[in-house]
Order: C-alpha cells, then sequence, then structure tokens
C-alpha cells in the first residue's frame, strides 16, 4: 500500500516500522470528528511503540486539511485516499474505521468508532 500524506509526502507501509493502527475518516463525518481528539491522544500516548496513521477520503482534500487543523489531529499523519483505493485495499466500506496490523503483519477491522479506553486496550495489545 502506498500513498500521498496531506502534507504531499509519499508514505508507504514497507516504511512503517511494528504495528499500526490505520484510523479511517471523511471530513464531513460527525462521529469521526467527536472522536478525533480520542485518537490523537492514544496515538500521543502511544508514540514511538504503534504508528497511528489516519486514512481521509470521501471528500475534497481542503476538507481533510480543515479537519486536521480543526480537530488537533494534525499529530498524525493522514493519508489523503482521494480515490477511495486503500480503503478498498483493507476492506473499508465505511467510516469511522480502524485497521489494526500487528508486529506480524496480521491486519484486524474494525467498523465503527472506538471509546478511549477501548482504543487504548486495543492499541496496549499491538504494542506488546
Amino acid at each position: 500500500m502506498q500513498g500521498t500524506t496531506l502534507d504531499g509526502d509519499t508514505i508507504s507501509a514497507t516504511e512503517l516500522d511494528g504495528p499500526v493502527v490505520y484510523w479511517f475518516w471523511a471530513p464531513w463525518c460527525t462521529v469521526c470528528r467527536a472522536e478525533a481528539p480520542t485518537v490523537a491522544e492514544v496515538a500521543k500516548r502511544w508514540e514511538g511503540e504503534v504508528t497511528f496513521l489516519g486514512v481521509a477520503s470521501r471528500g475534497p482534500q481542503d476538507d481533510m486539511d480543515a479537519f486536521v487543523v480543526e480537530t488537533g489531529t494534525g499529530g498524525i499523519r493522514h493519508i489523503a485516499d482521494l480515490d477511495g483505493s486503500i480503503w478498498a485495499q483493507l476492506g473499508v466500506s465505511a467510516q469511522p474505521a480502524f485497521v489494526f496490523v500487528d508486529r506480524e503483519g496480521v491486519a484486524t477491522g474494525w467498523l465503527g468508532g472506538l471509546g478511549e479506553q477501548q482504543l487504548d486496550d486495543v492499541t496496549a495489545s499491538l504494542a506488546g
């Protein structure tokens, strides 16, 4: 998997070291907006142990950029999946959603939002 970040950099899954939490969101999604501060907090808590990567789609990039600023999620790198191809590759059909990839590369999907404790627990198990 390869994509372009909101900042215009190219990122590939092969350069991500260790476990990864992919957070799938859309800029107009009210649930995504509500859970964004929690995702940012958990990502900060596990920085250096688990990589968090936002995967934005279903909207124009200007709206994605505004979402990141408005929700305080700038500490997380975000991919602009403008054509939805990364969503399709990882089997994500709606937002919010998460895909958790462990150290062995095994991916587990979660459709819907997660509360802070549940997201923190899953992230802790990835960090293991």
